[in-house]
């Protein structure tokens, strides 16, 4: 495996871990649908998570978050559109990104709620 696809995989586990130490119940990870893929599906109180994860290296080309574009953005909202109704799922839905990068040997994360809005 390529090293960003390992250094993805490894920021979907921080932001799994991450997410549960605040309170969040996983509800899936890398759901599909058609072209669209969410990383990780979260649930806390009534408020269902559409999490967004991005990993860098580093922030020498830009933020994480800087990465999610209106394709991205769009491909995303059909997705849980799909999981809430196939699933009969009556919460509110909110589209957030886990930003996480690499400071030395360490890597900050950043959690961005309500970072986008569907169009």
């Amino acid at each position: 495996m390529a090293d960003h696809n390992e250094l993805g995989k490894l920021g979907e586990e921080m932001a799994v871990s991450f997410l549960l130490k605040a309170g969040y119940v996983i509800l899936e990870t890398n759901f599909v649908f058609q072209k669209a893929e969410i990383d990780i599906i979260a649930q806390k109180n009534n408020t269902l998570a559409v999490v967004e994860v991005k990993t860098r290296s580093s922030v020498d080309f830009g933020s994480p978050q800087d990465f999610v574009n209106p394709k991205k953005i769009k491909l995303l909202v059909k997705a849980i559109d799909e999981y809430v109704l196939s699933n009969d799922l009556d919460f509110d839905v909110r589209f957030d990104i886990v930003a996480i990068h690499k400071n030395g040997k360490d890597f900050i994360i950043e959690h961005l709620e309500d970072a986008f809005y569907h169009f």
